[in-house]
C-alpha cells in the first residue's frame, strides 16, 4: 500500500515488475535456462514485457539473455541442465546445423550419435537416409528413428545410467563401444574451449564419449555459438580427437580464428 491506501499499480500478470523478475531469476537458477515462451504464458504479461524483464536482468548480471530465453549465470563446471531446459535454446541454429551434417552422411554407413539437443535435430534430419546403421546413448534419439522405422535400418540403443541431459552413460555403454566400429560419429558438448577442447560437467558421460569417439573412423561435432569458451568439469575430446566442428554464424569472429588454428575443419551454417 501507498500513503494514499492504493496498492502500486501492477501489470496484467498481478505481480509488479521486481516481483515477477525475482521470480524468473530464482526459476533459471532452479532450471539453467527458461523461454520466452514459457514466461509470457507463466506471467499472461507480453511477449515484449518478458524481453524487457531479461534486458534489465541481463544488464543486471542475474541472468544471460539468450536468443528466445535466458540460461543461468555464473555455472559451476559440473551444473547439467537437463535437455528439456537445453531444447530450445538456439533451436533455428541448431536446426541449420544439423540440416549442415546430415549431408556428411552416405547410405549404407554405420554411424554414431551421441546424446544431446543439437544431435536429436540432427536425428530428425536422417530419416531419409538408406540403408543406415545408427548406434546412440540416447533413448530420445532411439525413439526418433523408432517412430518412423523401415526395413533398412538398424538402431542400436546402448545402455546405462542416465544423465540429466538424457544421456546413457557408464560402464555397460562403454563396454558396448569396444567392439563397434563406426564410420561417422556426430557428438554434442556442453563446451566448446580452445585450451579444453570439448568438455561435459558429467564424469561418466565424458568417458563413454571418449570411447564413441575410439570406436569412430571419423568424427564429426555439431555445437552452436553459444557453447563456446564453456568449460565442463570433465574434458572428453581434444582437438586432436576431432575432424570437423559445425556451428552457426554467431560465431564470433576471435572464436573463428581460435577454431581454425586447431586444424580441425570448419563449418559455419548460414
Amino acid at each position: 500500500m501507498n500513503a494514499a491506501g492504493a496498492e502500486p499499480p501492477r501489470g496484467r500478470g498481478g505481480q509488479l515488475a521486481a516481483q515477477r523478475q525475482a521470480t524468473i531469476v530464482a526459476e533459471v537458477n532452479s532450471r539453467g535456462a527458461i523461454t520466452v515462451a514459457e514466461l509470457v504464458e507463466r506471467f499472461g504479461v507480453s511477449d515484449m514485457t518478458i524481453r524487457r524483464d531479461l534486458d534489465a536482468l541481463d544488464s543486471s548480471g542475474l541472468l544471460h539473455k539468450v536468443h528466445g530465453g535466458a540460461t543461468s549465470v555464473g555455472l559451476r563446471s559440473a551444473h547439467e541442465p537437463g535437455f528439456d531446459a537445453k531444447l530450445t535454446q538456439e533451436s533455428a541454429a541448431k536446426q541449420a546445423i544439423a540440416a549442415e551434417a546430415a549431408g556428411r552422411v552416405q547410405p549404407d554407413s554405420a554411424i554414431g550419435i551421441g546424446a544431446g539437443t543439437t544431435t536429436y535435430a540432427l536425428a530428425r534430419q536422417l530419416l531419409r537416409v538408406e540403408n543406415l546403421t545408427v548406434v546412440t546413448n540416447s533413448a530420445r534419439i532411439a525413439d526418433v528413428f523408432h517412430g518412423n522405422s523401415r526395413s533398412d535400418r538398424t538402431v542400436v540403443l546402448i545402455g546405462g545410467i542416465r544423465t540429466p541431459s538424457d544421456a546413457l552413460v557408464g560402464p555397460i555403454a562403454t563396454a558396448a563401444l569396444g567392439s563397434l566400429h563406426l564410420d561417422l560419429l556426430f557428438l554434442g558438448a556442453h563446451g566448446v574451449d580452445a585450451e579444453h577442447g570439448l568438455s561435459t560437467p558429467n564424469l561418466m558421460e565424458a568417458e563413454t564419449n571418449r570411447s564413441f569417439i575410439a570406436a569412430s573412423r571419423e568424427v564429426v561435432v555439431v555445437a552452436d555459438h553459444t557453447k563456446w569458451g564453456t568449460v565442463g568439469l570433465s574434458t572428453f575430446a581434444t582437438w586432436a580427437d576431432l575432424d570437423v566442428i559445425v556451428t552457426d554464424g554467431g560465431l564470433s569472429a576471435g572464436a573463428r580464428k581460435s577454431m581454425r588454428d586447431t586444424g580441425c575443419e570448419l563449418v559455419i551454417t548460414p
